[in-house]
C-alpha cells in the first residue's frame, strides 16, 4: 500500500487530502492512501520519512515550501530556480527530490483570463507561493513588483506605498497572503480598491471561501476575478504524474 500525503500547519482544512480520496474513489484507486502531515515546526519533518517507509510523495503547503528545502537531497531544475518546493517525491531508494507544481497550475489557469494590456502586476506576500508566481509571470513577459508590510530588497512597495496610480498601473493583482483565509473570511489585503478597474484581474491563491473580500471588492469595481481552486486542481494533477513516473 503507497502512501501520500500533504505537509504543512494547522492544515485540517486541507484541499489535497478530499481532492485525492475522492480521486482515488472514483478512479478505483485501492493502493493508495493520502493522509495530512500536521507538525507545528520542520524539525519534526525527518520523523515523518522515518515513520512511514511505504511513503511514496508528498505535498508542500504553508509555512514549509521553503523550510524543507535543506531536508532534501535533490531539487527539480524549476523548484530549485524557484526556491520553494510543493512537491516532494520518494523515490524507492528513499530520495527525497523536490519539485513545485504551483507554477504549473497558476499559470495554466491565468493565461485564460489574459488579454495584450495585461503586462505587469502586483504580487501581495512575499512567502514561498510567491515565488512561483514571479517564477510564471517571467515566463509569460509579465513585469512583477512585491507588495508587502515591511520594506526590504525583495519588496517594491508596502501597503502604505500604494496609490491610484500605482494600482491603475499593474493590471493584474494576485493576493499570495493568508489574508482572508476561512474561518477569517473578512480579513483583506489593504489596497486602493476605489482604483480597480474592469481591466484589471484579481487573483486569490485562497480557496475557502470561494469568493474572498479581496475578490469581492475587484468584483464591484468590474475586475476579473479567480479563486486558488483551479489553480489547486491544476497542480494536484501534475504532483500525481510526478509521484508515479516509475
Amino acid at each position: 500500500m503507497h502512501k501520500l500525503g500533504l505537509l504543512g500547519r494547522h492544515i485540517a482544512y486541507s484541499f489535497s487530502r478530499a481532492y485525492f480520496k475522492n480521486k482515488f474513489e472514483r478512479e478505483g484507486i485501492t493502493d493508495c492512501t493520502y493522509e495530512n502531515f500536521d507538525i507545528g515546526r520542520i524539525e519534526l519533518f525527518p520523523s515523518i520519512i522515518k515513520n512511514n517507509p511505504n511513503l511514496r510523495g508528498l505535498n508542500v503547503t504553508i509555512p514549509y515550501k521553503q523550510e524543507v528545502i535543506p531536508f532534501l537531497d535533490e531539487m527539480d531544475e524549476v523548484a530549485d530556480e524557484i526556491g520553494a518546493v510543493n512537491t516532494i517525491k520518494i523515490t524507492k531508494n528513499n530520495k527525497l527530490i523536490g519539485y513545485n507544481t504551483d507554477c504549473y497550475g497558476f499559470e495554466k489557469s491565468l493565461v485564460p483570463l489574459l488579454s495584450s494590456n495585461h503586462k505587469s502586476a502586483l504580487i501581495l506576500g512575499t512567502g514561498g507561493a510567491s515565488k512561483a508566481i514571479a517564477y510564471s509571470l517571467k515566463k509569460l513577459g509579465i513585469s512583477y513588483y512585491y507588495v508587502s508590510r515591511n520594506a526590504s530588497k525583495q519588496v517594491n512597495y508596502t501597503y502604505s506605498d500604494l496609490t491610484e496610480a500605482i494600482i491603475k498601473q499593474h493590471l493584474i493583482i494576485i493576493n499570495c497572503t493568508p489574508l482572508g483565509t476561512f474561518p477569517n473570511v473578512d480579513d483583506y489585503p489593504n489596497i486602493p480598491y476605489e482604483a480597480i478597474t474592469d481591466k484589471h484581474i484579481l487573483y486569490d491563491l485562497i480557496y475557502n471561501p470561494e469568493e474572498t473580500t479581496f475578490l469581492k471588492h475587484g468584483k464591484a469595481h468590474g475586475a476579473t476575478i479567480c479563486n486558488g481552486q483551479k489553480m489547486l486542481e491544476l497542480q494536484a494533477k501534475k504532483s500525481w504524474s510526478i509521484w508515479n513516473l516509475d
